[in-house]
C-alpha cells in the first residue's frame, strides 16, 4: 500500500551571505547618518585646506593631521549620529524617512547602537586631540551641542531648535582649521559663520516639506507651530544674511568672491521666489536641492582658489 503525501510549493527564501552583508552595511550607513558625514568633512576639509592657505604651509607637511582629523571628525559625527537616533526611536517610527532606521527595524541590537555611539565618540575625540587639543575641544562642543542640547533637551521642546543644532553643524570648520592652526586666523570664524547661516534654511525648508510628520510626532518645529508664511521669512533672513560673508575672502580672488556671490544671490531669489509660489511644498523642494547644490559648489570654489598657491 503506497502513502501519498503532499508538499507545500512554497518554501521560506534564505537570503545569501551576500545579500544579509549589503543590508548590514546599508543599515550602518542609515545609523551613523553617512550623507550628513559626508557634508560635515567637505567643510572640515575646507578649514584645514584654507588653514594651510593662510599661514602659507605645505599640504604634504600635514598629512598625518589631515588624516587624523578626516577619520576624527567623522567618528565624532557618526557618534553623535548614532546616539540621536537611539535617543529618537520613540518618534522615528512614526516618520517616513526615518522609520527604517535600524534603531526602528531591530536589525542591530539597540545595546549595540549605543555602544557604538559612545566607541565612536571617545575614540573620535581621541584622534582630533592628536592633531591639537583645540580641534579635540571643538569635536567635543560640536558633539555636546548635538547630542545633549539639541536632540535630549532642545529638539521636543522649542523652535530654535534648529538654530541650536546648527552650532555643532557649524563646528567642523573650526576642527579642520585647529588641526593645522591653533590659533585660529578671523577666517575659521567666517566660514564657521556660513556655515552655521547655511543649516537654518536648509533644515526648515525640509521642516516645511515634513511638516505634517513633525506635528505627528510633537517636534515643534517652525511651520508646525508658526505656519509656513514666518518660515519662508526666516529662510529669507537667513540667506540674505550669507550675502556680506564672500568678500572676506578677498584673497583668493576676484572670481571667488563674484562666484560666490552668484550662490548667494540664486538662493536669495529663490527664497523670495517662495512668497509668489501657491505650492510650498514644491518651493520647499527646491529649496533644499539647492543647499545641497549650494554647499557643494562652494566647497570646490574654496578649492579651486586656492590650489594654485598650494601646489
Amino acid at each position: 500500500m503506497s502513502e501519498s503525501r503532499s508538499f507545500s510549493t512554497t518554501s521560506k527564501v534564505v537570503d545569501s551571505p551576500q545579500t544579509i552583508l549589503k543590508q548590514v552595511w546599508t543599515d550602518f550607513l542609515a545609523l551613523i547618518k553617512i550623507g550628513i558625514i559626508n557634508s560635515n568633512l567637505m567643510m572640515t576639509f575646507v578649514g584645514f585646506w584654507l588653514a594651510l592657505y593662510f599661514t602659507n604651509q605645505a599640504p604634504l607637511s600635514y598629512w598625518q593631521e589631515f588624516l587624523l582629523v578626516m577619520v576624527g571628525t567623522a567618528l565624532v559625527i557618526a557618534g553623535g549620529c548614532v546616539l540621536n537616533n537611539y535617543y529618537d526611536r520613540d518618534i522615528d517610527w512614526n516618520m517616513s524617512r526615518t522609520k527604517k532606521r535600524p534603531t526602528i527595524t531591530g536589525t542591530i541590537p539597540l545595546s549595540l547602537i549605543l555602544s557604538l555611539g559612545i566607541a565612536f565618540s571617545i575614540i573620535g575625540i581621541i584622534l582630533l586631540y592628536l592633531t591639537t587639543p583645540i580641534a579635540a575641544l571643538f569635536g567635543f562642543i560640536g558633539w555636546f551641542v548635538y547630542v545633549v542640547l539639541y536632540t535630549m533637551w532642545s529638539k521636543r521642546r522649542y523652535t530654535i531648535n534648529t538654530v541650536i543644532g546648527s552650532f555643532s553643524g557649524a563646528a567642523p570648520p573650526l576642527i579642520g582649521w585647529a588641526a593645522v592652526d591653533a590659533t585660529l586666523h578671523p577666517a575659521a570664524f567666517v566660514l564657521f559663520l556660513i556655515m552655521f547661516i547655511w543649516q537654518t534654511p536648509h533644515f526648515l525648508a525640509l521642516a516645511i516639506r515634513k511638516k505634517e510628520e513633525y506635528g505627528l510626532v510633537n517636534i515643534p518645529m517652525l511651520p508646525v507651530v508658526h505656519g509656513n508664511a514666518i518660515t519662508k521669512r526666516q529662510i529669507v533672513i537667513y540667506t540674505v544674511c550669507l550675502l556680506p560673508l564672500p568678500f572676506y575672502f578677498f584673497s583668493l580672488g576676484t572670481a571667488f568672491i563674484v562666484f560666490a556671490s552668484l550662490l548667494n544671490l540664486g538662493w536669495v531669489i529663490l527664497g523670495f521666489y517662495g512668497f509668489y509660489m501657491k505650492d510650498d511644498d514644491k518651493w520647499a523642494k527646491w529649496m533644499f536641492i539647492y543647499s545641497l547644490n549650494y554647499l557643494t559648489l562652494l566647497f570646490f570654489g574654496f578649492l579651486i582658489a586656492t590650489i594654485p598657491s598650494l601646489l
